[in-house]
């Protein structure tokens, strides 16, 4: 595993959304009890079949000091349908209740390691990595779902409990990275 590690800072990032606002972390960790980046893509087909799930969190920890940022960080040379302007009609079309932000230099998500989407990044107050992996244990059915790893982590953070189980492998599509940063697989 490359990139941030569990107890560790996440790194900071200060990054243009689709709604024309600008987001840092800074100022989330400042207001939120606990901050969760998700990675997502508009192409891929397991963001696709957890974006319900996503808003859902979204809706069930809003007022208890949670946010959830969306992270596109796929090269839109690469991945056109990643473009800035693609990411507005996917916020749009899915009608999404949490930032959709960018990261076009690829730097945040070459600090986090992030190696696919959906793949999530639960932050504490500090900013210190206490969560990676997946949203849940079921991509293909929200009904079979056993263990809901990202909700159960939060819960566990709002509770000030250590987390059970700091990280998952990811299933999904790999980030699309810059041939000059890393190896497009």
């Amino acid at each position: 595993m490359t990139g941030t590690e569990i107890d560790n800072y996440a790194p900071d990032f200060e990054l243009p959304g689709v709604d024309g606002e600008v987001h840092h972390l800074a100022r989330y960790l400042e207001t939120f009890k606990v901050v969760c980046v998700i990675f997502l893509s508009n192409q891929c087909p397991e963001v696709d079949l957890y974006i319900e799930r996503i808003k859902q969190l979204q809706k069930y920890f809003q007022n208890q000091g949670v946010i959830i940022i969306g992270m596109n960080a796929n090269d839109a040379m690469i991945s056109p349908t990643d473009s800035f302007e693609k990411m507005k009609e996917f916020a749009a079309n899915n009608q999404l209740n949490f930032p959709y932000i960018r990261d076009v230099t690829q730097d945040v998500a070459e600090s986090f390691g992030v190696d696919k989407t959906p793949e999530a990044f639960l932050l504490d107050r500090e900013g210190k990595l206490r969560y990676r992996g997946l949203i849940d244990d079921n991509v293909n059915q929200p009904e079979a779902v056993k263990i809901a790893y990202l909700h159960q982590a939060i819960s566990q953070l709002l509770e000030d409990e250590e987390v059970s189980k700091s990280y998952t492998e990811v299933i999904g599509c790999s980030i699309k990275w810059r041939c000059s940063t890393m190896n497009n697989e």
